[in-house]
């Protein structure tokens, strides 16, 4: 069966005026494999890493280091070892993305890890759980791999990559519009068992998702949508409810993605985005994949809030505040100190304004602690803007508590805290920022002086 049959069709489709984008070879993505865990003797990882280093825009190393790899059945027990064994060879190689193989039976299953996969604010769309599989035999003679598979592989790696500035973020899309239309042209998948259909739907949908991600167009939303949709109609196919799991991920991506680019239809993408979130969930469970399930939390904490926004529903902005929790819970100060602190942030910014709109005293102190929390990390020497940014909200807290029960303490506390980033903006010579700051001074003294 032609695997990749149809998407011709599809990749090919007119997408009005031809893009010109600019190749910055200088830029190359730097990508390693891991020797695969094999129970045969093999070269199965060094065959692929030879392969692809014929692929433009990435420099391909291999890590044959010798070291238990039990941790690659992904079982959840075992995750946090992988990803913390990742992060030591990403760290030690210095590689944008690095690549495991595992042996089952027959088959090579990939999975694909990047620096920050599960913390970072603008990361991928892939997931260190998103698993391409393919037959072992394919390594038996590499002289014969299929071509269309390769550029999946190759699809995935750039999918993946989390670009350090503008310049790779543009030699990324530059890429991926390649691969794209390499893949509309090539049927050498047709060799591949239809066992594999799902798998690489799911990913010809990351790769397109990657590419189309800032598209208004809702054709591009179209095309992304019956991939991963053919992807799920094959779920018989999959050999792991783990893999349905993360295709309901991507949907949500998806429609995620569309509330903020699509101008018609905001509702229906808001209501798409929170159903395959919670979708995914149910397979990637609080207690089987914390990480995937705290980002996805995070996730739908941001899209409850903006339809907040939209629709000034309260419930929304609790609900948001519920998702952060259950982010929280998981990215943990001890284990992602920085994606806590945004966590932090994220959490005393909704409980501030879920605070003032209820007049509740409880819930506006827990916003104060959950700043204060974020200081842990964002401090006044390390980072004195930011640092004083904080301090400026914690103040605007105090000074409503003050006001609204007119609490002289409550009011002192603004004070020393308007102070506080005063100090930090006036070293830095932001004019606006002290102008706001001395409105706050004097409307605190006001009220403190008619106490």
């Amino acid at each position: 069966m032609n695997i990749l049959s149809g998407l011709k069709k599809i990749f090919s489709a007119p997408h009005g005026k031809t893009e010109i984008l600019p190749s910055y070879s200088a830029i190359k993505f730097r990508v390693v494999v891991i020797d695969f865990l094999d129970n045969i003797e093999s070269n199965g990882g060094e065959n692929l890493a030879r392969l692809l280093s014929t692929k433009e825009g990435i420099a391909v190393g291999f890590f044959d280091d010798i070291f238990p790899k039990n941790f690659l059945n992904l079982e959840s027990k075992t995750l946090f070892d992988l990803i913390d064994k990742g992060q030591s060879i990403i760290e030690r190689t210095h590689a944008d993305v690095i690549i495991w193989g595992y042996r089952e039976n027959d088959r090579i299953r990939l999975n694909f890890q990047t620096a920050q996969q599960y913390e970072h604010p603008d990361g991928t769309y892939l997931s260190l759980l998103d698993s391409f599989y393919f037959p072992a035999s394919c390594f038996e003679n590499p002289s014969q791999f299929p071509p269309a598979i390769l550029d999946v592989i190759y699809g995935a790696i750039i999918s993946a990559l989390i670009p350090a500035n503008g310049a790779a973020r543009i030699q990324k899309r530059y890429l991926l519009k390649k691969v794209i239309d390499k893949l509309s042209k090539d049927n050498s998948a047709k060799s591949v068992s239809v066992e594999y259909m799902p798998y690489i739907m799911n990913f010809l949908g990351i790769i397109y998702l990657s590419y189309a991600h800032d598209n208004k167009e809702e054709k591009d939303f179209k095309i992304t949508k019956s991939l991963f949709e053919t992807a799920i109609k094959h779920q018989d196919l999959l050999n792991s409810p783990l893999h349905l799991g993360c295709i309901y991920y991507h949907l949500g991506q998806l429609y995620d993605n569309a509330t903020h680019q699509m101008e018609t239809r905001p509702a229906a993408y808001f209501k798409g985005a929170i159903e395959y979130y919670h979708q995914a969930q149910r397979y990637l469970g609080k207690y089987t994949y914390p990480y995937d399930y705290g980002y996805i939390s995070y996730k739908l904490s941001l899209l409850y809030f903006n339809y907040w926004k939209q629709k000034e529903d309260l419930q929304a902005l609790r609900d948001s505040v519920f998702h952060l929790r259950e982010a929280e819970k998981i990215y943990t100060y001890a284990l992602f100190p920085n994606f806590w602190a945004v966590i932090q942030g994220e959490l005393g910014q909704k409980l501030a304004l879920l605070g003032n709109l209820t007049k509740s005293n409880e819930i506006n102190e827990l916003a104060i602690t959950s700043y204060r929390n974020q200081q842990r990390v964002i401090t006044e020497r390390r980072d004195p803007i930011n640092w004083a940014l904080i301090q400026e909200s914690i103040g605007e807290i105090c000074y409503r508590l003050g006001r609204q029960n007119e609490d002289r303490s409550s009011l002192e506390d603004a004070l020393e805290c308007f102070h506080d980033a005063l100090y930090i903006f006036e070293n830095a010579g932001q004019e606006d920022k002290i102008k706001e700051i001395m409105t706050n001074l004097a409307r605190t003294n006001q009220i403190l002086n008619s106490l």
